[in-house]
């Protein structure tokens, strides 16, 4: 049974403990994940975990659907020590340049490469990076692989993209990626998905199936295609073997050995991502799968651009390539 790590997901931990009384503290877990998504998943059985391991010094909340914010706001809110935890993907390329290496385009061939990745130069390299814009990762979870769905027409080549106002997360190199496709990408929250789609704003998102799936108006786009992206590093947050200083020592100890074990425990991303396609196929929702080839040359021209526009870019490329080797 292949491990749920990744891109994908990660958790981030910070200075945020908020006392109930003399003996115990609520850590609180926001996300942007709706009902049934993935995100639910991943969080709650880290909840269920470490709740269990914590007693009664303290209690992980969680709180979902953006309850407690976009992912800009909570990254926010963690820095402040307003909310313990957040969950957050993409935008981790608008927080340090070195996570902008998943939105590349093929760049991770499967969820093996992505593991491989993360335990080879996952603490040298990206929670690293988070530290120094201070987040910690405490471990990764998996958003899925990304897909396009779209009110407009079947996307089967890049040119079908031409002019289609697709939602894509914050990040720079992904929307250079759809700009070079011919794409019209327009960075927004995923909260803001549905007023979007429904008031013409987007034609489209790109999102994993879960995602699309926990979201009901996201699924009255009216075809669906397998996306041209990476599989998703989720995180790509914050927070692998740290613990907030605020935290006595064995409530992070608790929390580290919660997040390890719920990256082993949480429904495989692959199943989930099966049986969504199929609900969603049941709902009236067309499929094709797209020519991956023709996405993959027309990828060329933004996975040659990006890099060259941060320090360490093509170094970090070839790493994460190497492993794959």
């Amino acid at each position: 049974m292949r491990r749920l790590f990744a891109t994908l997901g990660a958790v981030a931990l910070v200075v945020a403990s908020t006392p109930v009384h003399a003996e115990k503290m609520i850590l609180k877990f926001g996300h942007v994940g709706d009902p049934g998504s993935l995100y639910e998943g991943a969080v709650n059985e880290f909840a269920r975990i470490a709740n269990a391991k914590l007693g009664d010094k303290a209690e992980v909340q969680v709180f979902g659907s953006s309850q407690l914010g976009k992912d800009k706001e909570m990254l926010q809110k963690l820095k402040l020590g307003q909310i313990t935890f957040s969950l957050p993907s993409s935008i981790m390329s608008s927080v340090a340049d070195e996570f902008g290496v998943f939105e590349m385009p093929y760049i991770i061939k499967s969820r093996e490469h992505m593991m491989a990745v993360q335990k080879s130069i996952g603490e040298s390299v990206f929670n690293k990076a988070a530290k120094a814009k201070g987040y910690r990762i405490l471990t990764y979870f998996e958003n899925g692989f990304r897909h396009i769905t779209n009110n407009t027409r079947p996307i089967n080549k890049p040119e079908d993209l031409a002019g289609i106002k697709l939602r894509t997360p914050n990040g720079e190199w992904r929307v250079k990626m759809f700009q070079s496709y011919g794409a019209n990408p327009t960075p927004m929250a995923f909260s803001d998905v549905f007023t979007a789609l429904k008031t013409g704003v987007i034609d489209g998102q790109e999102n994993p199936y879960a995602q699309i799936y926990g979201r009901p108006s996201s699924r009255r786009c009216k075809s669906a295609c397998r996306s041209p992206a990476t599989c998703t590093r989720r995180p790509t947050s914050p927070c692998r073997k740290s613990t907030s200083p605020n935290c006595p020592a064995d409530i992070q100890k608790a929390l580290q050995e919660a997040a390890d074990e719920s990256a082993d425990h949480v429904q495989m991303a692959a199943d989930l991502e099966n049986k969504l396609l199929g609900e969603l196929k049941a709902a009236g929702m067309q499929v094709n799968e797209a020519d991956k080839d023709a996405f993959i040359a027309a990828s060329r021209r933004s996975t040659t651009s990006s890099p060259s526009t941060v320090e360490g870019g093509p170094a970090l490329i070839e790493a994460v390539r190497a492993v794959a080797r």
